[in-house]
């Protein structure tokens, strides 16, 4: 199934959060945070301005971007858990 946001929305995987410390201690799933970071997925066409006009976006799909830790809405679609939040929301990119 695919999907496509509407608007300045944005659809994120949350990338997965290293489970081992440098000395090799595993840390359990319990004790992990959810991670900040996501790859997008699907963006929307952009925000409508005051003047009608459609500003474009920020970011792509593919982009690695940070977000706070409580930002968009969780939701599932096909077995994944995904995020769904306004580019308002995203913090930065992060380049390689």
């Amino acid at each position: 199934m695919k999907i496509r946001p509407l608007s300045d929305r944005v659809i994120v995987k949350r990338l997965e959060e290293e489970r081992k410390t440098a000395s090799g201690i595993v840390i359990p799933d319990a004790a992990t945070e959810k991670p900040d970071q996501g790859e997008i997925i699907a963006v929307g066409n952009g925000k409508v301005g005051d003047d009608g006009k459609v500003r474009a976006m920020s970011v792509k799909v593919g982009d690695k971007v940070m977000f706070g830790k409580y930002s968009g809405q969780a939701f599932k679609l096909d077995g994944q858990e995904l995020l769904t939040m306004r580019e308002d929301d995203i913090i930065g990119i992060v380049e390689a």
